[in-house]
């Protein structure tokens, strides 16, 4: 397994942990990380905080040139709000731990010139179907359903 993916899924473990959404990012420029976060809107009553988006505010303010340079990893497909963020902010690669559970806006991405690679990780896939069982009233708010 890729050491950034395996990143990604502690973060999401820190996030059940917490009584979160087990999703977690971490954003790699040069081969380090230099962001990293999880699912936080459980935590944090926050309508922002998706992995993807409280990675990328963990990171700190960035040059343009910085993100060009980086692939963010995400343990989910990354939603419309974070593929947003991604384009807005130029990481030109995303690598997704699972879409089986939920598919977000992959297509936007690719039509925005962002390369994507899935995993398929069966702790990814796991993490989520347990989760989403167990707390289905909880993903639904997440997905807006």
């Amino acid at each position: 397994m890729d050491k950034f993916l395996r990143e990604s899924i502690d973060e999401a473990k820190k996030g059940l942990a917490e009584g979160g959404i087990p999703i977690g990012s971490v954003l790699v420029c040069d081969g380090e990380i230099i962001g990293r976060g999880h699912n936080q809107r459980v935590q944090r009553e926050s309508v922002i905080h998706h992995a993807e988006m409280n990675c990328l505010e963990n990171a700190g303010r960035q040059k343009a040139s910085v993100y060009r340079d980086c692939t963010i990893y995400s343990t989910l497909s990354p939603c419309p709000m974070c593929s947003g963020a991604i384009v807005l902010y130029g990481i030109p690669r995303v690598v997704i731990g699972e879409n089986i559970t939920f598919q977000g806006s992959e297509d936007y991405l690719r039509s925005s010139g962002v390369r994507i690679e899935v995993a398929q990780d069966d702790e990814c896939v796991r993490l989520m179907r347990d989760f989403i069982r167990d707390h289905p009233e909880l993903w639904n708010e997440d997905i807006g359903v």
